[in-house]
Parts: C-alpha cells; sequence; structure tokens
C-alpha cells in the first residue's frame, strides 16, 4: 500500500526542484516568451517538465564561457598574437564599407581584412572536391569542425585523405558533434587516432555532465588547411550532397571557399572551440598572407551560445534592418522569433524585396507546421515566402542589396540565434555578391511562391497543428 508521507515527500522534493528552477530562470533568461513557457510548465507539470528543463532549459554553455578569450591566459595570449598580426591586414575603420558593417566587427571582435580570395561553391560536389584538393595539398596541418560526419563515401574518402597525410606528416585536428554525429561508428574515429589525428567531441568539458549539454550543439562546418585556406558553408560531410537537381531526394546546399587573411577568423573559431573539447592549444600559422591574385574584403562571424550578446539574433537584425532594395535569405527551417519577425515586416513595408527561401518539405514535420503559422502574417506586409521544389534546400545565405552577402551554418530559428555555434562569411565584393544573386536568382526559379490561401484553405485540424507547433518554436 502506498505512504502518504513518501508521496508528500516526493511532492515537496519535486515542486521544490521546480521552484529553484524558476527562480535559475528568473536570474538568468534571455527572452520573456521562453522564461514564461518554462515557468508554467515546471509549477503546471513538474513531473514532467523537470527532466526536459535538465536536457533543453540551459541556455547558457557556462563552461564554455569560462574559458573563452577574457577568461584564459592561454586564449588571451593567442588573441593578442591573433590582433597583432592582423593588424597589416585588417581595413581601417576609417574606410569600412559601411556603418552596419562596422557595427559587426564590434559585435564579434574581429575585423574586416583585405586580400582575400573568395570562391563560391553551389553544390556538393564542387564543394567536396575542393574540399579533398585543399586536404590533399596541406603541408603543416589540417583542421576539420564539422556538425554531422557519416561513415559513407564522402566520409570514407574523407578518412583516407586524412590518414595519407598523417602519414606524410601533417597534422590532423578533428572536432565533431555529439549530437549532429550520434550514428558515427567509434571504429571511424578510432581508425583516424590509431593515425595519429587528434579528434574531440564538442561537448561539456566534464564528462558526466556532458550528456544534460543537448540542448546545445556545435553547428559550425569549416575546414583550414595551413592556415592559409579555408571553407565555411551548410555542407556536413555525407553523401546525402551528392545530387543534381533531377535528384528529388539530394540536399542543394552552398559552401564557400577562402584564401587569405580571413582564413585566420575561421582558425580563431576552430582553436577556440578546440581548447573547449580538448584542453590545449594546438601550434599553428598566425601570420595572415594576402592572397596575390585577389583583394576582396571579407568579415567572419562566429556566433554562439556563450557571447555577451545574442549576437546570432543582432546579426540578422543588422542585416535586415539595413536593407534598402533588397534582403534574401534562404534558410532550411522558418522559425524566427517576434523581433525578426518584425524587422522583416518593416523592411517589406518600407519597400525593401524581402524574400525567404525555404524547402517544400523540410527534414522536420514540426519545423514544417511552424512555418506555415507565419505565412498570413507574412503575407500581408509583403514578404516572399518561396518553397523549394526539387530535393530538400538546407543552404544558409543572405544578400542584402548588391552590397554585401553572408555564406553560413545558421539558419533562420531560435536554436541558431540563440542556441548553436554558428559560423559565416561576410563577403562585400561585387563579383561575388553578384554569383550570390545569380545563384539565389536560378533557385528561385525552382521555387513555388506561397499565398495565405496555403495556410487558410487547408483544415482546422491543420492550422491549429501549425500554432500549436509555432509555440515550440525557442526549442525547434
Amino acid at each position: 500500500m502506498w505512504d502518504p508521507t513518501l508521496l508528500t515527500l516526493s511532492l515537496l522534493v519535486v515542486y521544490g526542484l521546480a521552484l529553484f528552477c524558476v527562480f535559475r530562470i528568473m536570474l538568468h533568461y534571455r527572452t520573456a516568451q521562453g522564461a514564461i513557457a518554462w515557468i508554467i510548465a515546471l509549477l503546471a507539470f513538474p513531473y514532467l517538465a523537470l527532466p526536459l528543463f535538465v536536457l533543453f532549459g540551459r541556455n547558457r554553455f557556462a563552461g564554455y564561457i569560462k574559458a573563452r578569450r577574457s577568461g584564459d591566459e592561454a586564449l588571451n595570449r593567442l588573441l593578442s598574437v591573433f590582433n597583432e598580426e592582423d593588424q597589416l591586414t585588417r581595413i581601417p575603420d576609417s574606410t569600412d564599407p559601411s556603418p552596419e558593417l562596422r557595427v559587426l566587427t564590434r559585435l564579434v571582435g574581429q575585423p574586416f581584412s583585405r586580400g582575400n580570395h573568395c570562391t563560391l561553391l553551389r553544390d556538393g560536389r564542387e564543394t567536396f572536391d575542393a574540399l579533398f584538393d585543399a586536404m590533399e595539398s596541406a603541408r603543416g596541418y589540417i583542421l576539420l569542425e564539422f556538425y554531422i560526419v557519416r561513415s559513407d563515401k564522402v566520409g570514407q574518402r574523407i578518412k583516407s585523405i586524412l590518414k595519407r597525410k598523417l602519414a606524410e606528416g601533417v597534422k590532423v585536428y578533428f572536432i565533431y558533434d555529439d549530437i549532429g554525429s550520434v550514428w558515427l561508428p567509434r571504429n571511424y574515429l578510432k581508425e583516424l587516432t590509431q593515425a595519429g589525428a587528434r579528434v574531440a567531441a564538442f561537448g561539456d568539458g566534464n564528462v558526466r555532465r556532458r550528456r544534460f549539454q543537448i540542448n546545445f550543439r556545435n553547428h559550425r562546418k569549416l575546414l583550414v588547411c595551413d592556415g592559409t585556406v579555408g571553407f565555411v558553408g551548410g555542407i556536413n560531410l555525407g553523401d546525402e550532397y551528392l545530387g543534381t537537381l533531377t535528384d528529388h531526394l539530394a540536399w542543394r546546399d552552398t559552401h564557400c571557399r577562402i584564401e587569405g587573411p580571413a582564413v585566420m577568423g575561421l582558425q580563431l573559431a576552430f582553436v577556440e572551440d578546440w581548447y573547449w573539447a580538448a584542453n590545449d592549444l594546438p601550434r599553428l600559422n598566425w601570420s595572415p598572407q594576402p592572397c596575390g591574385h585577389s583583394d576582396q574584403d571579407v568579415l567572419i562571424v562566429p556566433t554562439s551560445p556563450a557571447d555577451r550578446f545574442d549576437t546570432g539574433t543582432l546579426f540578422f537584425l543588422n542585416c535586415i534592418n539595413n536593407a534598402r532594395q533588397r534582403i534574401w535569405i534562404t534558410s532550411p527551417y522558418f522559425v524566427p522569433d517576434l523581433q525578426v519577425v518584425n524587422a522583416l515586416q518593416l523592411a517589406a513595408l518600407r519597400g525593401v524585396d524581402v524574400r525567404i527561401l525555404i524547402p517544400e518539405n523540410p527534414d522536420h514535420k514540426l519545423v514544417r507546421l511552424a512555418a506555415y503559422s507565419y505565412l498570413v502574417q507574412s503575407s500581408k506586409a509583403g514578404i516572399g515566402i518561396y518553397r523549394y521544389q526539387p530535393g530538400f534546400m538546407h543552404q544558409k545565405v543572405i544578400l542584402v542589396d548588391d552590397r554585401y552577402a553572408a555564406v553560413g551554418t545558421a539558419n533562420l530559428d531560435n536554436r541558431s540565434m540563440r542556441l548553436n555555434f554558428e559560423i559565416c562569411a561576410v563577403m562585400t565584393d561585387s563579383g561575388f555578391v553578384a554569383d550570390v544573386r545569380q545563384m539565389l536568382e536560378d533557385d528561385l526559379r525552382y521555387c513555388r511562391p506561397m499565398t495565405p490561401d496555403d495556410y487558410s484553405r487547408r483544415s482546422l485540424v491543420f492550422r491549429l497543428a501549425c500554432r500549436a507547433a509555432r509555440l515550440l518554436a525557442p526549442v525547434l
């Protein structure tokens, strides 16, 4: 028979823990909407909400913050070297391209650098060919950081190249995300480690607490070779990116190859992540070399939940609020917060051509439902939402007028803006920006513009499901 005393004690413990969580939320919340949702859930359904809060409720990657530039002597010394060396190639404040881009340099603590050459890589095959070639050409070291690594044809090719380069004496440092690469066989990593590679899983430095960090993902996808050539974009290491437009299962994505001083920015982001994951600093090249055949200006923008500000949100808002003629954004997920929705509406109302390109069939049903709920609200303001038909659009690209473009890893959702470690490159070169615009115009030919009828003509059950999914926007 159930002991009433035990029941009372368990209720006191559960509600006591729930109140403690509420106390932590009140001290550390970043958005009122998310805080209110958690508080209501914890007080109304503590038995269900408590374990969910432990897994998903944290909004600061606390350990990483302590190990960052401002709190660690070794990283401080590295940052000093980075700033000293980069003085030679950075663009003076007085000649920065525009005020909104100067804001970004202050936001991320990195300068716009000159003397770069950027190549737009429009699909998986083009990207992997460039990645393989860069790794084959490496002489000193290779830095890889990817959210998803698979043991398929692409993954096996990567492993083969890395093992061969290790045998030649090239050092390899490899970071993968615990959640994104959860299905990666341990033998894959063991082979690399036995060949001499340094491999680290990104997560909490305390292994016993790592399972409680699953709300934070290292969503970055970058490669650096010898500190002179780097890559950033949306492509993970997997065969799904190898298809063509006629392949309705293929993933449509974009990457970027960078040669020149801006690679130092990619390398700095990698080293901060590596220091957190492996607790040491690799010896790398920190002498930026301008590209002899090009002089493009590039800014690297890393964002994370360890930043002082909501850097991801502010980056999107800065782009949207400063657009004059057009703001085109591609993202597999369209689940923005209220600030971003309002900024998009204001941009459309002041006459800016606002276009959001999303996939027809996302890989997450809840995300698809949530995106529908924004349709009427967006259409009333003149925001164009376009659904890409063939395959799955996974690219993350921003075009602001004909002035600058960004290629990176951040989606147009709350997770990328506040919970994920993301990174992108901002380019102002007119030729590169024109290439991005042409690429997006080509993509638009394969898109279906959405209208309010797509939502209003659906059944009541569907519309309720859309509204319910939208309530989960903070964690989607």
